[in-house]
């Protein structure tokens, strides 16, 4: 799960980690009203949570209520990365005397997490791990021992900070670690964090929470506005879309797939209890994907039942302006009445998996060569 940065800020200031005044506005009156009072030039950012927002223009300065106004006009407009921006940070503008560069995250090569700091903040840390890696400070944690705070100092003296710097910086990267730790965190970053005449200031705040920790922290959750996947989707490269109820039946989906000379362009995994509606939603999503000629559904109903499924496949392909060749297999749990349903509204289907699957090659061959 990934933090808004508002979000990943409250975290880190609760930490004791300083960040500038700011607060959220969903609307460009409530821009101009939060610059009014706090009466002073600000930044406001765009608030997504993909990268590259800088670049795309998602951060824009304004010195007034009236240029707060338009600029957050502008920015709610905007879209970065496919991702549409409903709501923005507006943070008081501070003046910066120097940029670094905080971070905790995983090495999964070495099994431990890694702190990496550097003395240039505000840049693509990747390019400058080619350009002058010796710039990178890193310092693995032996997660079954506690990270110390001599550690920690030892890591800002070795960033070449000044030693009118170490303990300041020692103390910011140890809090950073804890919230790292606590928050069972893949990713805990500060990219600038940014001196000034007040000290030292995370500027932008990065966190990334492990999917699999998440019920320890159902109130990071609800204050993110989390809210959990129907289901897992990829894209790949062939032309048959793969749906499943469950990872493993349909990665065995897609190997079917390829046995009979076809090549799967989604792996779609709709998970154990799927709802009608959630079958609705996968193919809905596949049959608005351009490459796929042919879908190929994938269900072994346990939790998840077969009346279920075969109403929401119905659903999803009378609401749908695009017709296109669905091959079904469906049994397990009230297969009898999803088969009836299926049957009912004209729709075939089979029991085998590897019958389905030569089915759905042969009709994309079909498609391709005709």
């Amino acid at each position: 799960m990934k933090f808004y940065e508002y979000n990943a800020k409250k975290i880190f200031k609760k930490a004791g980690i300083n960040i500038p005044e700011g607060h959220v506005a969903y609307s460009p009156e409530e821009a101009m009203e939060i610059v009014n009072e706090m009466g002073s030039s600000v930044v406001i950012k765009s608030q997504v949570l993909v990268g590259g927002r800088g670049k795309a223009g998602g951060i824009k300065f304004a010195d007034d209520p009236g240029e707060a106004f338009e600029v957050a006009q502008e920015l709610l407009n905007f879209e970065i990365k496919g991702e549409k921006v409903k709501h923005l940070l507006v943070e008081q503008k501070v003046n910066i005397k120097k940029e670094y560069y905080l971070s905790v995250s995983i090495d999964r090569t070495n099994k431990k997490p890694i702190i990496m700091a550097s003395i240039e903040g505000g840049v693509d840390i990747e390019q400058l791990a080619i350009d002058d890696p010796d710039k990178i400070i890193k310092h693995h944690v032996n997660p079954l021992e506690m990270f110390l705070p001599y550690e920690a100092r030892e890591i800002a003296r070795r960033m070449d900070v000044g030693s009118n710097m170490i303990s300041a910086m020692g103390d910011i990267i140890l809090k950073l670690y804890d919230v790292f730790k606590r928050s069972d965190a893949q990713t805990a970053e500060i990219n600038p964090l940014i001196l000034t005449d007040e000290g030292l200031i995370a500027a932008d705040a990065k966190l990334e929470i492990e999917d699999d920790s998440l019920f320890r922290h159902k109130a990071l959750m609800e204050a993110n506005n989390f809210k959990k996947k129907d289901f897992a989707f990829v894209k790949l490269d062939g032309d048959i879309a793969v749906i499943g109820n469950g990872a493993g039946l349909t990665l065995t989906g897609m190997d079917m797939i390829k046995l009979k000379g076809g090549e799967p362009a989604t792996f779609l995994d709709i998970g154990g209890g799927a709802s009608e509606n959630t079958i609705k939603k996968a193919l809905n999503l596949v049959l608005i994907y351009a490459p796929v000629k042919v879908v190929f559904l994938n269900v072994l109903g346990g939790i998840t039942r077969a009346d279920d499924v075969a109403k929401g496949v119905i659903h999803a392909l009378n609401s749908s302006k695009r017709k296109i060749n669905i091959v079904i297999r469906l049994t397990g749990t009230n297969e009898e009445e999803g088969q009836k349903i299926l049957e009912d509204a004209g729709i075939p289907f089979e029991i085998s998996m590897e019958k389905a699957a030569e089915k759905a090659v042969a009709i994309r061959n079909s498609l391709v060569s005709s």
